[in-house]
């Protein structure tokens, strides 16, 4: 897969796109992903359009907390079949430019679109004017056809990114892992810890997330550790460690079963399967240790786990 990022200057040819935030890659937005993919056969090629920082990044001086960072969704969709993830940049200039314009100066002039899909509740350009009506409006003109896409849902509930935000930001992994269509993951390269864990003869993995990756809240979750294209069980906190110091920053620190190897300085991803319990702090090592060893005896029950 092709990766354009923070540049305007590209042109490609025969192009089927889809466009969007795509924060979390849920199962929306595969669906959107897979449409564009099929049109592979018909010889389109496959572009992913977003922007390089989420729209809200200009509007206010909170960095905005993405469900996946952009490392993160393009690890993910590189093996997607995409043939290109463009992540164009988002400035003021961007910001105001009229939705007539961006259907020609990019979709047309530099992507070439020849089918376009959208979430039928699309909107684009500036003050978010454009929607799919306008989209259809210059279909003939400009030779592509747009292909509407009814909303995904969970149950009751219509999947989004902003509501699995909010359940993310609750711990209800179950809810998140099934409207992201996989388990919710932590991305990032393995740094040398305090060694706490070791020292309590349970050594564990270290990884500290961008401060724009929003995570659940503080605590322990059974988890999967995706290593070298292998999976490993295990037991994963996330939060300051109190008992023995707090950190600055918050950390994902996980202890992997039946597995000893140095893994510093690998790109490991930790997906969160459960909330188990909140962040405590104790008041000795000892009182730290023995409720470490609860947290991997539930996390081996929760995978079915002898041992």
């Amino acid at each position: 897969m092709e990766y354009i990022a923070g540049i305007t200057d590209f042109k490609f040819k025969n192009s089927a796109v889809t466009l969007g935030k795509f924060d979390g890659i849920h199962l929306g937005h595969q669906y959107l992903i897979e449409k564009v993919i099929s049109y592979k056969e018909q010889g389109y090629k496959a572009i992913m359009f977003s922007f390089l920082y989420h729209p809200s990044t200009l509007f206010s001086d909170k960095e905005f907390e993405q469900i996946y960072t952009e490392e993160e969704k393009r690890a993910k969709l590189e093996n997607s079949g995409l043939d290109v993830l463009v992540a164009y940049p988002f400035t003021q200039e961007t910001r105001s430019i009229e939705p007539e314009d961006f259907i020609k100066e990019i979709l047309v002039d530099k992507l070439d679109a020849k089918v376009i899909v959208v979430g039928n509740d699309f909107r684009f350009g500036y003050k978010r004017r454009g929607d799919i009506e306008l989209l259809q409006q210059y279909a003939d003109v400009y030779g592509y056809k747009v292909i509407a896409c009814e909303k995904k849902k969970w149950g009751e509930h219509i999947i989004s990114s902003s509501l699995i935000r909010n359940e993310l930001k609750e711990g209800n992994m179950e809810m998140v892992n099934a409207m992201l269509g996989q388990p919710y993951s932590i991305r990032g390269e393995v740094l040398h810890g305090r060694r706490i864990g070791r020292t309590l003869g349970m050594p564990t993995t270290n990884i500290t997330p961008p401060t724009n990756k929003l995570l659940p809240p503080c605590g322990v979750y059974p988890s999967k550790t995706l290593i070298d294209h292998k999976y490993y069980y295990g037991v994963t906190n996330i939060g300051y460690k109190p008992t023995v110091g707090a950190e600055e920053k918050k950390g994902v620190e996980t202890f992997l079963f039946d597995f000893d190897q140095d893994l510093y300085g690998k790109i490991i991803e930790v997906e969160l399967m459960t909330y188990v319990r909140p962040e405590l702090k104790f008041n000795t090592l000892e009182e730290l240790r023995e409720k470490m060893q609860e947290d991997i005896i539930k996390a081996r029950k929760y995978f079915h786990l002898e041992g």
